[in-house]
């Protein structure tokens, strides 16, 4: 593995995801949405895919296996959020709003950080992908493979779960209600659960590299994002307000974040 040359690949995603984030920027300062950041933050990984699938040394069957993967993941997220946000654009997310007001007359500024630190964790975040693309051994492995399967039960599980919460949304019966059925019905974010075990799946595949174990960098982020940061808290906090009678008794018999039984 010749890690100057990884990092190299490294350094010219990080560019090019900056970039993509600077221009970002400025169509989110032109609209006063700083919420298509999310999109893109999601579409900078096909960016970062396709600089390594043809910058990379590793064994191409191993390289195409991931680069399929991840594109088809990401792209899947991208577009998404795209047709969440695209509905919208006239009307900032609520937590992007907190921040411009906050923010003031430095909203554009502190902005423009934020979208270039979107831009790093991308980066940061893709670790695993860096690892498994420099592989150079002629042979898929076992814990590949394992990753792979792993892979494959996260993605279906959350688009599952985004397909059952968009379904219960667009029921008129169901204004006020609590989506408590199918994924739902074990935990209040299995979304974000199989988003975070896709992540795990990357994790494995990459532990049958040199340097895999820096992989678990990756879903450690996620996981922390995912409950403590942006997903499950900004979620939780818009469902209280909006519905605070049902969605308490939600959270008194539903798991957060990791599926499980009823409680009682």
């Amino acid at each position: 593995m010749d890690y100057k040359h990884l990092l190299f690949i490294a350094l010219i995603s990080l560019i090019a995801c900056c970039f993509i984030m600077a221009m970002v920027w400025l169509w989110a300062k032109k609209i006063k949405n700083a919420g298509v950041v999310d999109v893109f933050w999601a579409l900078n990984f096909p960016v970062i895919t396709l600089i390594t699938f043809f910058m990379s040394e590793g064994f191409d069957p191993r390289k195409i296996l991931i680069c399929g993967m991840f594109l088809l993941a990401e792209l899947r997220l991208g577009i998404h959020l795209w047709q969440r946000v695209i509905g919208h654009l006239d009307e900032e997310e609520g937590r992007y709003e907190q921040l411009r007001k906050e923010w003031g007359d430095k909203a554009d500024r502190n902005f423009f950080v934020f979208f270039q630190f979107q831009a790093i964790s991308n980066v940061i975040l893709a670790i695993p992908f860096f690892i498994i693309t420099a592989n150079q051994s002629q042979a898929i492995s076992f814990l590949e493979f394992a990753g792979a399967l792993v892979w494959v039960i996260a993605f279906f599980g959350e688009m599952i779960a985004d397909r059952q919460l968009a379904a219960f949304k667009k029921d008129p019966s169901n204004k006020g209600k609590v989506c408590d059925t199918g994924l739902w019905h074990y935990s209040r974010h299995p979304n974000y659960f199989f988003e975070w075990l896709t992540w795990m799946g990357y994790l494995i595949f990459a532990l049958a590299s040199p340097w895999g174990i820096l992989a678990i960098i990756s879903p450690a982020i996620i996981l922390y994002l995912l409950t403590k940061v942006t997903g499950v808290p900004n979620n939780e906090e818009q469902n209280l307000r909006s519905k605070p009678v049902a969605y308490k008794k939600y959270q008194q018999t539903t798991s957060a974040f990791f599926p499980w039984g009823k409680k009682r």
